[in-house]
């Protein structure tokens, strides 16, 4: 049974930056596609990127790019998101996903998920 255990959350003013973690143990991280997701308080929970097995193919959800960036470390068992610039509107719990894919996709069914970590972003 694949584990995913996120870090790195916590407060940030407007404007600055966190990195989150992913650590996955139970199976290796290089037979998966990886993606974070966010959820708001009151809100749908939404894609914000994922990072394919595939080297150098990733996917970013509008309201992040060219802020987020998504990269992943197979022999450390980690995938990474590292959030510049944030903006209030990026307070959400953030989850990383997992599935056994070689391409990843925001709308894939993903089959394994972490418990999440709080990011607040103050104005």
């Amino acid at each position: 049974q694949l584990e995913l255990v996120e870090s790195g959350g916590g407060l940030a003013q407007s404007g600055g930056s966190l990195r989150l973690s992913c650590v996955v143990s139970g199976s290796s991280l290089n037979t998966y596609a990886i993606a974070w997701f966010r959820q708001a308080p009151g809100k749908e929970r939404e894609g914000v990127s994922c990072i394919s097995r595939r080297p150098g193919s990733a996917e970013y959800a509008d309201p992040v790019k060219g802020r987020f960036t998504v990269s992943r470390d197979n022999a450390k068992n980690t995938a990474y998101l590292q959030m510049d610039n944030l903006k209030p509107e990026d307070t959400a719990v953030y989850f990383c996903a997992a599935v056994g894919q070689w391409i990843c996709s925001l709308t894939h069914e993903y089959e394994y998920w972490g418990k999440g970590t709080q990011v607040t972003v103050s104005s």
